[in-house]
Formats: C-alpha cells, sequence, structure tokens
C-alpha cells in the first residue's frame, strides 16, 4: 500500500515504518486500528481540554454544516457562530478596553498575525522604525516564519535560512536581561512576545514577580505585550487564561488548540483597545487574512466548546486536580532517571537525566510508555509532556506517574542488558 502520509516533527526515516494508527477516542482514552486502548496524557497536542467523544460538539458541526458550511469573512461578510464567537473571547480574555478578535486557522498563523498587527500598529501610529520583537529562550510560537524567528527552542530555528528580521531573544524568566535588550534597541522595540507558561520548551512557569515586572518594563518603554496562550487558554490553569492566573493584561493574546478541543482547527489574536482601535480607525485595509478566518464550522463548535467546558464547571476541576498532578510529580522526583520535575495547572513536565548526552532517551522512554498503554511525548531538551484532557481522573493521574517510572525502569534495564 503507498505509504504517502509527510508526518510533522517526525524522521519519516523511522516514522514512515512506523505508524500507530489511531482509530477512534472516548474520555481521555484513544484506541487504535488494532483495538490497543491507551491513556492520553497529552489531550492530543495539549489541545482537547474536555476529551474525545463529545456528541455536543460533533452535533453543532454537523448542523451548522446544513445551515452554511463555509464562507469567507472578507470584507463585509460574516456568519453568526463567528460573530457570536468573536463576542465571547473578546468578552473572557483580559486585554484592556474594548476587544477586536481576528480569527486564523490555528495556533502558528495566530502568532505570525500578531506579530504583523504588532509592525502595522506602530506604522500606523507613526514609528515605522519600532520593528523588533523580542522573544525567550525555551519559547515556542508555531512554525510559520514569525514563529520560527522568534523561537526560543534553538533546533527548530535552524536549517530554514533567514526568515523574519529584527528579532532578538533573552533568557527565560531574566528581566534584567528584558531591561537590556529594551535598552540596546531603544526606540526600536514593536513587541515583547512570552507564554505565560512556557510549553514545549519544557512546561516552565515564571518566577514569582516576573511577569509584574515584564509590564511594567513594557509599560515604561511603551512596548506591545504580546501574551501567546495558544497552549495555556481555555481553562489550562484553571482560569480562563494563564494571563488571570499570573495579573497579566497583554496588548495582544494569541489563542487555539483549547477554544475547539481540536475539535475542528480554529485559532485568533485578541487585540486590546489600544491596539483595535488605532488599526480599525486609521489602519486602513488591514491586507493580512486567511481562507477560514472566522470558518463558521469551527467557530460554531469553539461556542459549543466553551459552554460545554462552562457548564460542566471543568475549570474547577483543574484546579482541584492541579495539586493532585502536582503530587504525581513530585512521587518522581530521586527515582533513577529522573532530573526534575514542573508543573502548573494541568500542565507538567518530567526532565529525563541523561537526556542531554543521549538524544534517543526520551523517544526510547516515550515507546516503552505506549507499549504499557500510556501515550506521552517528548519535549525539545529531554522532557515528557503532560497535558491531560480535564475529565482525566485522579487514578488516571496515578496510573501516568506509575507508567512513567516503569518505563524508566526497562529502559533502564533494556541499557544494562544491551
Amino acid at each position: 500500500m503507498m505509504n504517502a502520509l509527510w508526518h510533522p516533527f517526525a524522521d519519516m526515516s523511522v516514522s514512515a515504518e512506523k505508524k500507530v494508527v489511531l482509530q477512534h477516542g472516548e474520555g481521555c482514552h484513544v484506541w487504535d486500528e488494532s483495538g490497543n486502548e491507551y491513556l492520553d496524557a497529552t489531550a492530543g497536542l495539549w489541545f482537547c481540554n474536555v476529551g474525545y467523544g463529545r456528541r455536543d460538539l460533533i452535533e453543532q458541526a454537523t448542523q451548522q454544516m446544513g445551515r452554511l458550511p463555509a464562507y469567507s469573512t472578507f470584507d463585509v461578510y460574516a456568519n453568526r457562530p463567528a460573530l457570536e464567537l468573536a463576542n465571547r473571547i473578546a468578552a473572557l480574555a483580559p486585554t484592556a478596553g474594548p476587544t477586536g478578535v481576528f480569527f486564523t486557522s490555528g495556533g502558528s498563523d495566530a502568532v505570525d498575525t500578531a506579530g504583523k498587527i504588532a509592525r502595522r500598529y506602530w506604522q500606523v501610529a507613526g514609528a515605522p522604525e519600532r520593528t523588533v520583537i523580542i522573544s525567550r529562550e525555551h519559547a515556542y510560537h508555531g512554525v510559520n516564519a514569525y514563529g520560527t524567528s522568534l523561537s526560543g527552542i534553538q533546533v527548530n530555528a535552524e536549517g530554514w535560512g533567514p526568515l523574519v528580521a529584527d528579532t532578538v531573544r533573552v533568557p527565560a524568566h531574566d528581566t534584567a536581561a528584558l531591561e537590556r535588550a529594551l535598552a540596546e534597541h531603544s526606540g526600536r522595540v514593536a513587541a515583547f512576545i512570552g507564554e505565560p507558561v512556557i510549553g514545549a520548551g519544557g512546561v516552565r512557569p515564571p518566577e514569582d514577580g516576573y511577569w509584574a515586572r515584564v509590564q511594567e518594563l513594557c509599560r515604561r518603554d511603551d512596548v506591545l505585550l504580546i501574551a501567546d496562550e495558544v497552549i495555556s487558554g481555555f481553562g489550562r490553569l484553571g482560569t480562563w487564561f494563564a494571563c488571570e492566573h499570573y495579573g497579566i493584561e497583554p496588548d495582544l493574546l494569541t489563542g487555539a488548540k483549547g477554544v475547539t478541543s481540536g475539535y475542528m482547527p480554529l485559532g485568533f489574536v485578541a487585540a486590546g483597545d489600544r491596539v483595535r482601535s488605532l488599526l480599525w480607525d486609521d489602519g486602513g485595509v488591514f491586507r493580512h487574512g486567511y481562507t477560514y478566518s472566522g470558518h463558521p464550522v469551527a467557530c460554531a463548535v469553539g461556542l459549543a466548546n466553551l459552554e460545554l467546558i462552562e457548564i460542566e464547571s471543568l475549570r474547577p476541576r483543574v484546579e482541584a486536580l492541579a495539586p493532585v498532578l502536582a503530587q504525581v510529580l513530585d512521587g518522581l522526583v530521586g527515582r533513577p532517571g529522573v532530573a526534575a520535575v514542573r508543573s502548573a495547572g494541568l500542565l507538567g513536565a518530567v526532565d529525563l537525566a541523561g537526556a542531554a548526552e543521549d538524544p534517543s532517551l526520551p523517544g526510547r522512554v516515550v515507546a516503552a510508555m505506549r507499549e504499557r498503554g500510556v501515550l506521552i511525548r517528548a519535549l525539545a531538551g529531554g522532557s515528557l509532556q503532560l497535558s491531560p484532557s480535564f475529565v482525566i481522573s485522579e487514578v488516571e493521574l496515578a496510573r501516568i506517574g506509575d507508567t512513567i517510572a516503569s518505563a524508566l525502569d526497562a529502559v533502564a534495564a533494556a541499557e544494562v542488558g544491551s
């Protein structure tokens, strides 16, 4: 049989012949075509917040397809789900003043859009020299041109040639370094972008006072603040957005993943009144957009998903489960093979000892866990990612921890045996 599927973030010399073909899902579990059942420790790719098999979301998609499956929102055109979801996100987003919501196809597109909005803002404001965008080490901002150029994960940024100019990186939680970068590029900085909790770079929560100082510096130097909430938005830390958890009031906020729990591709940028009013009133035609911006089926699913999170009290559930996940991870501290653990809400990471010296180690641990019925993912730098659906139980969280321990033991034993 032909094997044409090119996998993202994969070595195709390996992945082409080693496929796990998933067929269906329910709750926190998925099954492959051979009937094997797996506990999903990552909610897909950080996105399936409400779990699999949600009939409400499937029915909303079906009903909207029967009414209007697709139409663009270019120029004057709109559809009711896009209008309603934009208003819902604007009401939830922690941006200041009336908020405008620009829909994209996903998180990478949202970051590209935010980068262009930031630079366009300064063009219209009469300061076209403000083009520099500052990001952080360990940051992941998607894989489009802006996101790749802003990446703080070096292996993701390498190998493409020059993409977007005038991007600067600073250490992840070093506000003094940010202050130095602002001084070095004084009068030229358009924006600072950061994930409230660094996600794919190793699940790294901020240090106390970090975001307060970042906001102080951005306001002092009149720099736009972009919060990348693609991973952390829609309940992942218990609040609708992680910005609320850390007291961040951004000028621009990017979102995706959890807005539909992955049932449909959708992303967005929420722009606070400072940016919205200037670009809406004085910016002229904003020559940017995507074929599927404001896609009616995606937006209908997004509305149903946010309602489901609300009516099932899934955000309070995350708050209740967060210390359980932390306890599970703390139970791994001191075990052979574990260098460190971190968590925030229902986000967690386990740093694997020896991963720097043996880059294939995380992959072997992931495979050993899959053999034991748990799907987990290795992050750049040698960490295991935990980001389960909000419907996971305490027993299932404990199982993930136990499986990490048994997989590490099995990998260590295989190394000794070889």
